[in-house]
């Protein structure tokens, strides 16, 4: 996943649930309909000193990952590692097969997408 970052600093965020703007740019349901969210700025911002350097950053939803994880059997940390994956790759275009494959990777088995992300 490095060489998609360009070695690039990512900052993690975690907050109870989306915020109003994020539901409704994605036409939520209920803020439990997402486990998190990758935002990235654009070249300018990262560059732009005035206010403060701007980083990409992934947000983790803490009430819909706990949610998640109470309903299933999976450990959090995996869960987590999961959601990251999953933002991460979806930011960069992969497809699902190329998740899985990282998925894979990492957890050494195949993970059906149960709705990370």
């Amino acid at each position: 996943m490095r060489k998609h970052t360009g070695g690039k600093k990512l900052k993690a965020v975690v907050e109870d649930f989306p915020d109003a703007f994020i539901e409704q740019e994605l036409e939520l349901e209920t803020p439990f309909d997402l486990l998190g969210c990758y935002q990235s700025c654009s070249p300018a911002q990262r560059g732009n000193t005035k206010g403060g350097r701007k980083e990409d950053t992934i947000y983790l939803y803490r009430r819909p990952i706990l949610d998640m994880w109470a309903d299933g059997n999976e450990d959090l940390t995996r869960l987590i590692n999961r959601v990251i994956l999953h933002e991460i790759g979806t930011h960069f275009g992969f497809t699902q097969d190329d998740i899985d494959m990282y998925e894979e990777d990492m957890f050494g088995a195949t993970v059906s997408n149960s709705g990370a992300g």
